[in-house]
């Protein structure tokens, strides 16, 4: 292991795990998957040119820790993201399209109680708004923040606290004010990833992260985890602008890097469990690649 500096005057360590504590914290989403401890990885990425990309495409945004980065932090000129699943998606849609500040003093002056979530759950005919502080609200007090069929509440969580263990209102409340302040910079479409790559494989200027649902863990923690990876991997290696891809590091995933002719590295991270493990990031090019 060593320390560097890079062309921003930052330092890194090549090959070492990223403490996700290091990193600032910008989604609402405790997230299944989600990519806090890759930040200082996409930082790179984005930065590979020495000026902000024009346009960061994120398809699968899920809880949108990058484009989040990207936008406070002045990585991207504009950023688009884009979710299919519509309970997530009403959240992104809520805080970047619509009434967040409603959201934010929604969650501030909630009562968490057993009672009241259950009313609150039960609730019919919703309103996009409300779908959305639900989603938050089961993101926060379900198991591991997972959305997926067949989640439940957390019962004893941290130190007994059970369903007020992940719930943080006032933190909530100030990341959902504070991402209104970069709003403008960032669309936020409900819709299917592929057809967005689709729609823009041709955009040699723009910059695509791609972290869809993995083989093995999406369909436990996703709705919507079925996806056809080798058509992925296609559409990926049409792309005329610069793409991100990552995956979980399986046989599988590498051999249709290799059928596809798209350079990989694999990186080390460590889960929520605290086991360690490598994923892959998959690239159009590896020369801002630290290693």
């Amino acid at each position: 292991m060593s320390h560097q500096k890079n062309l921003f005057g930052e330092e890194y360590i090549d090959n070492a795990i990223i403490n996700v504590a290091s990193v600032p914290q910008r989604s609402p989403f405790r997230y299944p998957g989600g990519k806090t401890w890759l930040v200082p990885t996409v930082r790179q990425w984005l930065r590979q040119t020495g000026k902000p990309v024009a346009e960061l495409v994120e398809p699968f945004a899920g809880g949108g820790i990058i484009s989040l980065t990207a936008a406070f932090e002045n990585l991207a000129t504009h950023i688009t993201m884009v979710e299919k699943d519509e309970e997530i998606a009403a959240v992104w849609e809520v805080i970047l399209n619509g009434k967040n500040q409603w959201l934010a003093d929604r969650i501030l002056s909630y009562n968490l109680t057993v009672d009241n979530i259950k009313t609150e759950l039960d609730k019919p005919d919703k309103q996009i708004q409300d779908v959305a502080f639900c989603t938050i609200l089961r993101n926060r007090i379900f198991h591991g923040g997972i959305l997926a069929k067949g989640s439940g509440m957390i019962k004893n969580g941290e130190n007994g606290k059970g369903i007020a263990s992940r719930w943080y209102p006032k933190t909530l409340h100030d990341r959902i004010v504070a991402i209104g302040h970069v709003k403008q910079k960032i669309k936020f479409i409900t819709g299917d990833a592929f057809d967005i790559l689709e729609q823009n494989r041709d955009n040699r200027d723009f910059y695509f992260f791609i972290d869809p649902p993995y083989t093995i863990a999406g369909k436990r923690l996703y709705n919507h985890s079925d996806i056809d990876h080798e058509q992925l991997f296609a559409l990926t290696s049409k792309l005329k602008g610069k793409f991100m891809l990552t995956y979980d590091n399986t046989d599988e995933i590498q051999k249709l890097a290799e059928l596809y002719h798209l350079p990989y590295r694999t990186i080390p991270m460590k889960t929520t469990h605290h086991l360690e493990k490598t994923e892959m990031i998959i690239s159009d090019n590896f020369s801002w690649w630290k290693s």
